[in-house]
Parts: C-alpha cells; sequence; structure tokens
C-alpha cells in the first residue's frame, strides 16, 4: 500500500476501493479496456488488483498484489484472453487482511456456472451471514466479506443469477457498490442507500460500470448516468434491464467524504463535479474565516482546489508551500504505520522561498488522526513560515464508520478525543478552522441525493451501535 496525498494512517478515511466492468457485444481484448479503467480507479486501492474476462463459457482472471501495472506486468495481462465481459478491482481492505487470497475479483463456479464478483464497500452484518452459510456447508476460501455475498448469492440464484442477487441483497446490512460477471451478463448493483458511488457509460456498442466518471474517460466512454440507489442493473444480450431492492423508508445518503477526499477532481458523483464541490468548500472557508494571511495553499493534491476557491474569494494569493514528490507512493493507505511515518518526509517538502517570513493560510481536506497536520505545520516553520493556519475542508471526524471505511475505533480519531483549541495546541497550528455539516453540505448541493454524514454527527443512515468487529475477525 501506498500514500496519498502525504498522509500518514487515519489522516484521512480509507475506503479506498474500486471496481469497473464492460459488456461488448463482440470478442475483442476486453481486458485491455477493463486494464486501463482500474488504471483510472488507482487512487481508490493500491494493495491488491484482478482481472476477470468471460469468454466460451468460462471465466478466466489473474489477481496479485501491488498496483495495476506490476500485477500485469510480464505479459500477464496479454495472457487473458479476448472475450465479450470482463471486470476489474482495485482493492484497499476494509475486511480481511492485505493478503493475496483477499484479492478480488471473486470467481467461483456455482449454480449458475462460473461467475465473478467485485465489490466496493462494507458489509456490517457479515459474521451472521457467514456462519449461516457455514452451517449451510459452505466453505470459505477468503476472510473477506465480498465472498459472503458471493455465496449468499449463489444460495439463492436456482440457476438464475438475477433471484439470487435480488434475494442476497434483501439479507444484506451495510454498504455494496458491486459489478457481477457471469458468461453472458454484466450486473452492477448499488446499495439501496446509495453509499458507493456507481456510475454506467457507453462507448459506441460497449456499456461500462465504474465507481467514478473518470474512468469512464479513460477508457473513451460516455457517461449516461448513475446507478441508482437500489437498483440491479442487468445488461445482457437482449439490452439493459433494471429491477430495484426495496428502499422503503430508506433516503439516499451517499459518502459525503467522496467529494471531500476520496474520488478524483475530474469526477462527476451524482450529478455533482468533485472539483467544483472542493473549490466551492474553499470558498465557504474564506466567507466565514477572518484570518489575516500573506499566502494561501492546499496541502497536495486533494486540498490544491479549495485551495484556489479560498484564493479567489478572499483575494489572498495562492501560492505552493509544499512541493509534493510524485514518485512517491501513497502513504495514506499504507497498512503499516511506521511505513506512512517515516514516508511524509520523502513525500512532501517546503518550498522556503514561497513561506519564508509568510503568514501561512494551509488548506487540508480533512484532519483524522492529526499526526500528518502535525508534520505539515512542522515542515512550514522549519521552511520559515511566521505564522501556520490550518484549515479542513470538512468537519471535525467525531466518529467511526463502518460502511466501508477504515476507521473501526473512537481512539483513532483525534476529534472524538479532545476539543479544537486540544488539536491546534497538538499540531502546533497559529490557529484551525473546520468547516460545519451544514457548510459541508452547501458546497455539495449540486449533488441528486442526500448524503451520510455519520463519521461528523454520528447520523449514519442506520444504527451501527452493535457493530463491534475489525477488518481482521475472520483471519
Amino acid at each position: 500500500m501506498y500514500l496519498r496525498d502525504g498522509k500518514l494512517p487515519f489522516d484521512a478515511m480509507h475506503e479506498e476501493c474500486g471496481v469497473f466492468g464492460v459488456y461488448s457485444n463482440e470478442t475483442r481484448d476486453v481486458a485491455n479496456t477493463v486494464y486501463y479503467g482500474l488504471f483510472a480507479l488507482q487512487h481508490r486501492g493500491q494493495e491488491s488488483g484482478g482481472i476477470a474476462v468471460a469468454y466460451a463459457n468460462k471465466i478466466q482472471y489473474y489477481k496479485g498484489m501491488g498496483l495495476i501495472p506490476e500485477v500485469f506486468a510480464g505479459g500477464r495481462l496479454a495472457a487473458l484472453p479476448e472475450g465479450d465481459i470482463a471486470i476489474g478491482h482495485v482493492r484497499y481492505s476494509t475486511t480481511g487482511a492485505s493478503l493475496a487470497a483477499n484479492a478480488q475479483p471473486v470467481v467461483f463456479t456455482g449454480k449458475c456456472g462460473k461467475t465473478a464478483l467485485a465489490h466496493n464497500g462494507n458489509l456490517t452484518n457479515t459474521r451472521e451471514l457467514r456462519e449461516e452459510l457455514i452451517r449451510d456447508n459452505a466453505v470459505f476460501q477468503t476472510s473477506i466479506d465480498s465472498e459472503v455475498m458471493a455465496l449468499l448469492i449463489n444460495k439463492y440464484s436456482d440457476g438464475d443469477i438475477v433471484k439470487g442477487v435480488l434475494a442476497a441483497c434483501e439479507r444484506i446490512r451495510g454498504s455494496y457498490a458491486l459489478v457481477i460477471m457471469t458468461t453472458d451478463k454484466l450486473i452492477a448493483v448499488r446499495d439501496p442507500y446509495g453509499i458507493r458511488p456507481l456510475v454506467l457509460g457507453k462507448a459506441l456498442d460497449d456499456v461500462v460500470v465504474a465507481s467514478e466518471t473518470c474512468a469512464l474517460d479513460a477508457v473513451g466512454a460516455v457517461y449516461t448516468r448513475d446507478v441508482r440507489p437500489g437498483e440491479v442493473v442487468v445488461i445482457d444480450s437482449q439490452g439493459e434491464h433494471s429491477y430495484f431492492l426495496d428502499t422503503a423508508g430508506k433516503k439516499p445518503a451517499a459518502c459525503i467524504f467522496e467529494y471531500v477526499y476520496f474520488a478524483r477532481p475530474d469526477s462527476v458523483i451524482d450529478g455533482l463535479s468533485v472539483y467544483a464541490a472542493r473549490k466551492e468548500s474553499g470558498r465557504i472557508l474564506a466567507r466565514n474565516s477572518k484570518i489575516e494571511a500573506d499566502i494561501v495553499s492546499g496541502v497536495p493534491d486533494s486540498g490544491l482546489v479549495a485551495a484556489r476557491g479560498y484564493s479567489e474569494e478572499s483575494g489572498i494569493p495562492c501560492v505552493e508551500a509544499l512541493a509534493k514528490n510524485r514518485y512517491v507512493g501513497r502513504t495514506f493507505i499504507q497498512p503499516d504505520q511506521h511505513m506512512r511515518e517515516n514516508s511524509v518526509s520523502v513525500k512532501l517538502n517546503a518550498l522556503r522561498a514561497n513561506i519564508r517570513g509568510k503568514r501561512v493560510i494551509i488548506i487540508d481536506d480533512s484532519i483524522v488522526r492529526g499526526t500528518t497536520s502535525r508534520k505539515i505545520v512542522r515542515l512550514l516553520r522549519e521552511g520559515g513560515a511566521k505564522e501556520v493556519h490550518m484549515m479542513a475542508c470538512s468537519p471535525v471526524v467525531r466518529h467511526p464508520c463502518h460502511l466501508g471505511i477504515d476507521i473501526e475505533t473512537y481512539s483513532q480519531l483525534i476529534g472524538a478525543n479532545k476539543s479544537v483549541e486540544e488539536i491546534r495546541q497538538f499540531i502546533g497550528a497559529d490557529s484551525l478552522t473546520y468547516m460545519t455539516v451544514d457548510q459541508l453540505k452547501e458546497a455539495c448541493r449540486g449533488a441528486r441525493c442526500g448524503f451520510c454524514t455519520g463519521c461528523f454527527d454520528g447520523n449514519y443512515p442506520y444504527s451501527l451501535e452493535d457493530y463491534r468487529e475489525d477488518k481482521h475477525k475472520f483471519e
């Protein structure tokens, strides 16, 4: 796992999985399309990746540890056959350790023949379902919740994969954006709350499914629409058909952190440009703060857009304060704490000529544990900054999340254990400013959905009070 934006562990949230699928009306090199789609989604996960291809009533796949170019180096991509359907996955683990056995897609042979599944999200009733399946004599090959979904779909399918998907999803609790493939169908599923993003596109006669629109752009596909919350989209030789899960009493609650951090800025999620939301966040910070400063800057990369918005609104010049080493991976989602802490000084460095003697406003997407913010403030002071004012384009993160974000306990959250003033003292800034929940919602007002803001205010789509499991629970 590699560093993202100079982040230390839990200094931004961990959701980080990406799914991609393609259905073609002709036999061709569909694996190549998935490869480039996953490349565009690499920011969502770098622990492992994989591609499965359907051809001649068979499924062939390859998956491994590392970045997509590493996984498919040495002719492994070319070794995959031509076919008409393919799916792929890039992973950051939220359930199950970072092991080759837990890489996706999950491929199995069942009542519908060969089937493959790739999942972004996290189930909250995995243990209950897993124990039920074991009583039914199921044998598990992995420790991931995605395999539970695969076996549950098989249990209910009776030879009809759509029947199996619909029945299984009624039993599942949690967040999920799925791409599922048989030898003749591609299926896209989004949970009833729409917590994780999933979009549809077209490239000539091909239908493409992806976690973000940036992946559609990467393969020359045109965005058509988002998969709706609770929708099951089936693509086969008869065209595109939709089925719907029970969404009664369930208001759409997309993860608002997609706009804050997870998604690429060039993506559009539920009708809202991620770039526009981040820029508006900077404008809102500027309208509601009275900090006197000489320059404003963003922490690369996710704070840069907000810094531009702040500059345009306030009139304070936007100047680079930190240089980023583009050849270092993402520390934010490295599973090892020590590795991440050592990576920040390699990843980021202060631009002394720009900040010496200056009062600096530095904007980051969020503060989760606080260790990265502390190091950044120290870098700026050592670089000669006269004052350092830290701002976050999100509210205080006070609560854990188990809906696909890898923060399991309150002990991981500085905002759950310290006041804003105590956090300011800990990171060593002259001032510390957060957005409010209402301000963040205002920045994202153009989205065609409601939001889950549970990590800020505890208001999750449904109760997680009894959820007490961790990502390694089935190791």
